[in-house]
């Protein structure tokens, strides 16, 4: 393929039918004028003039080179977009981009044909535009994202509070805080600033606000109607991400044409991301586009539904470059295949029931501290899952003998559980873990049932202390070859510290051995594996000139007192401090999250973050400092935030609020 001159047009405003004009970045070929191309929307509120310029340049000329323009834009109220953003994937979002995607169709350089892509939110709103069939739009490609906002996000799993639910709002409170660009926007950009400023809030009080799955949740979660979305999909993702769970629900409940790739990554796109290896995303991502935007037949949609990566067994670490493994292919899915049944009996996973005397765990409002965090990266951030020995000790543990041939796993572990609680609150954590032959226990994969959503996550209703409670506990999807000589671990746990908010008591969970049974989605060997072509070596553009001026790093620290027995855990991350050296931008960050609780007394966790960016351009030299922090007592949480800008090193506004909300079954 002859590559094509690029033209850049920065900036582009677009305007909305309401007067609003949203901010973009355009990559397409120079003579698109003259040969009309299609055109990739990307759209997310992460600053295209310094958030995601790493990647958006790395990506959006390769793909303009080769005939597919790519559009990058501020969402309404982000960057240098005008007005406000109030919150998540809002009806208004959807509005705008579906007129967003009719502008550029109808532009003279654009052939009629609007595909939509992104990672994280702007793989959100992709699915969520796709569901309201704007004309133009063509084909998706979603990155790390969910079909269901309430099962899958950053704010609860299972029903239970993430932290990262405070931790996320912090981020957006500091980054809805920045001004826009005075290169861009002119002498107007502090006064749109100090309105941003002005509506600054904790999106935490609206989130909390809504504990249970109801209209908050189920509108943007594209699960509400699968039918509702009919262009084309490419669903990736890694399983070291918080998302993976949705590609195999997505590939079953959609009808469109689709396709899934799930490998070894954490958040991040497939061509730059860790732990590795990484694929030639972008050679992948241009056969779609130029299959479903260009008509031509490029045998994307030839081979599997779905590709997916078996882990091999890896030692725990609290980060990893790389996993090894191999790619796998799945024709359909879900695949027929009947689950290798393993009962729960005295300490050991068994093929047959066997009765026993009852078990019970009282797990300390600690437990979880070596599990890692909801939203790792894998790569060298010392974020993930360390050896969980002494987790293990802290539930009910259930072994396997060892195995005498190789086990496959490819999907999502079920636990059905008959169990019985002492209190009319808890939350059950249940951990799959392979154990090597010298004792170390690593982490395949975990999931969490807040019980008082056991018939749904729209219900919560309070257990019967020491009444019997039949529940199905889903644990995340996973990939993994456990091998032969080694043992698979189920763990039960009343705590999850510090991914979830713990109940306001600890609670004693009793089982009866050879009523409970783990399911696992065992996979035979499948002869076409060894047959799948091999992705191409990743390819990308030029990143931007840029001049480092304070190097980054980051850091885990645990804590214990000594008498109290008060545990601190402290992430603490600085991205460093870059000039753009074409764009004259100076950036950088640093966040602090912490994590405090005492093993005896579930009401003393406290979940803190504080972010700090720095942004200087066009003679700006501006700073926002943001905090929130959550804890709670036995009927409600306390939210407290607090935000400070400054120019020139002169505080310019500070703003904070404090709320109790109930807890409504958390």
């Amino acid at each position: 393929m002859s590559l094509r001159p690029v033209e850049t047009r920065e900036p582009l405003f677009i305007a909305l039918e309401d007067g609003t004009r949203l901010a973009a970045t355009l990559w397409l070929p120079a003579d698109a004028a003259q040969r009309p191309v299609p055109v990739v929307l990307e759209a997310v509120p992460y600053r295209r003039r310094e958030g995601t310029v790493f990647r958006d340049l790395e990506a959006a000329p390769w793909l303009a080179a080769r005939g597919i323009a790519y559009c990058r834009l501020d969402l309404r109220g982000s960057g240098d977009s005008e007005g406000l953003l109030a919150d998540e994937y809002l009806p208004q979002e959807q509005e705008d981009l579906c007129a967003v995607i009719a502008w550029l169709a109808a532009q003279d350089w654009c052939s009629g044909a609007v595909g939509m892509t992104g990672i994280s939110w702007g793989g959100f709103n992709s699915l969520q535009v796709a569901a309201r069939r704007p004309p133009a739009l063509r084909a998706v490609i979603a990155l790390c994202c969910s079909d269901d906002r309430h099962a899958d996000d950053v704010h609860y799993m299972g029903g239970a509070l993430l932290t990262e639910d405070p931790l996320w709002s912090c981020f957006m409170l500091a980054n809805n805080a920045l001004p826009p660009d005075p290169q861009v926007v002119g002498a107007g950009w502090r006064e749109a600033w100090l309105a941003r400023l002005e509506a600054a809030t904790c999106w935490s009080e609206t989130w909390l606000a809504h504990p249970r799955r109801d209209a908050y949740w189920r509108q943007g979660s594209v699960s509400e109607d699968y039918a509702a979305i009919e262009v084309p999909c490419y669903l990736v993702g890694g399983w070291d991400d918080s998302y993976s769970n949705a590609i195999p629900r997505l590939l079953a409940g959609l009808s469109c044409p689709r396709k899934g790739l799930i490998g070894p990554w954490s958040h991040s796109y497939p061509f730059r991301g860790s732990p590795g290896p990484n694929v030639g995303y972008l050679q992948e991502a241009l056969r779609w586009w130029r299959q479903w935007l260009c008509g031509e037949e490029t045998g994307v949609m030839e081979g599997p539904l779905l590709r997916a990566w078996i882990a091999e067994p890896q030692a725990p670490a609290p980060c990893y470059p790389e996993h090894p493994g191999r790619w796998v292919g799945e024709a359909a899915w879900p695949p027929r295949r009947e689950p290798l049944a393993l009962w729960l009996n005295d300490g050991r996973l068994e093929s047959a029931p066997r009765a026993g005397a009852d078990l019970a765990a009282r797990s300390p409002a600690t437990a979880g501290r070596d599990c890692g965090r909801w939203g790792g990266y894998g790569g060298a951030s010392p974020d993930m899952a360390l050896d969980q020995r002494r987790e293990d000790g802290l539930g009910l543990a259930f072994d396997t003998a060892p195995l005498e041939a190789d086990l496959e796993l490819l999907g999502a572990p079920e636990v059905v559980l008959e169990v019985a609680l002492d209190v009319p609150r808890a939350t059950l954590t249940a951990r799959l873990c392979d154990v090597a032959p010298d004792g170390s226990s690593a982490l395949v994969t975990w999931g969490t049932l807040n019980l008082a959503h056991r018939d749904g996550p729209e219900e919560a209703r309070d257990l019967v202390p020491g009444g019997t409670t039949h529940a199905r506990l889903r644990l995340n999807d996973c990939g993994r070859r456990i091998p032969a000589g080694h043992r698979l671990r189920l763990v039960l746990a009343t705590q999850h510290w510090p991914i979830l908010m713990p109940q306001p008591v600890l609670a004693t969970l009793t089982l009866a051995p050879g009523r409970s049974r783990l399911l696992l989605p065992q996979r035979p060997p499948q002869p076409g594996d060894a047959e799948l072509p091999p992705f191409e070596p990743p390819e990308s553009a030029p990143p931007p000139a840029s001049e480092t001026l304070r190097p980054g790093g980051c850091r885990r620290l645990v804590e214990e007192e000594v008498g109290s027995g008060l545990q601190t855990i402290t992430l603490e991350t600085d991205y460093g401090m870059t000039r753009l050296v074409e764009r004259g931008i100076v950036t950088g960050s640093r966040s602090v999250e912490r994590f405090l609780i005492r093993p005896d007394d579930p009401l003393s966790a406290r979940v803190e973050g504080l972010w700090t960016i720095a942004f200087e351009s066009g003679g700006a030299a501006v700073e926002v400092e943001a905090a929130v922090s959550l804890q709670g007592d036995s009927e409600t949480f306390l939210l407290e935030w607090r935000l400070a800008a400054r120019e020139g090193g002169r505080e310019v506004a500070r703003r904070g609020g404090e709320r109790r909300l109930p807890r409504d079954g958390l």
